[in-house]
């Protein structure tokens, strides 16, 4: 059985990744329960089950079928995939209870930075990606790169074209850009890719 400071420290640790982290950045309701839920069970079995000799078997079984049943489950953001798995990985810390409670806590913590710093809105804030449609059918490479510098007002650092449909003049194209205005505002917590039509 883990120690009652490890329980304690997974919850409060899952709450700041939740109320603290994600939720001010992405504001999406219906994944509080879920990172909650997630990381409250893992926690509760890998408590009830845990020991020193199945604690290794157990963590990964539950990581990989969970985070299976969860991806296939619906169509998540990359910054709210790292979220889940930072809940899994806290409630298996804290419910296995193998680690010495300072280097569990330490770990916890450690989860808790890295997330918060990897999904700052000030790291690489000019950074953009979108899936745009174009309604013109372009062949060239240099060609399209320049008409979609002209069009989003950016430098184009790479542009991999999906579809182009020759018959109804269109290209489908993922984009990774960087804005180069001087006033940026910050990239949209729940648009991670979108799509834009260009005109003519």
């Amino acid at each position: 059985m883990p120690d009652l400071a490890l329980l304690v420290a997974d919850l409060v640790a899952v709450a700041v990744l939740t109320f603290v982290l994600y939720v001010p950045r992405h504001r999406r309701r219906d994944l509080i329960v879920a990172y909650l839920g997630v990381n409250v069970g893992v926690l509760a079995v890998a408590a009830a089950l845990g020991s020193s000799t199945v604690g290794a078997g157990l963590g990964l079984g539950l990581f990989g079928v969970l985070s299976i049943i969860r991806l296939r489950s619906t169509e998540l953001a990359q910054s709210e995939v790292a979220y889940y798995f930072s809940a899994l990985a806290l409630g298996l810390i804290g419910g296995l209870g193998t680690t010495p409670v300072p280097v569990a806590v330490g770990l916890m913590a450690l989860i808790l930075v890295v997330v918060a710093i990897g999904d700052s809105p000030r790291l690489l804030r000019r950074y953009r990606s979108q899936t745009v449609v174009v309604d013109r059918a372009f062949t060239s490479e240099p060609a399209l790169v320049a008409h979609l510098e002209g069009m989003l007002g950016a430098r184009v650092h790479a542009a991999h074209v999906q579809r182009l449909d020759l018959v109804n003049d269109t290209t489908w194209v993922d984009v990774r850009y960087s804005l180069t205005g001087e006033h940026v505002p910050a990239p949209a917590a729940e648009q991670p890719v979108t799509t834009a039509t260009a005109a003519r």
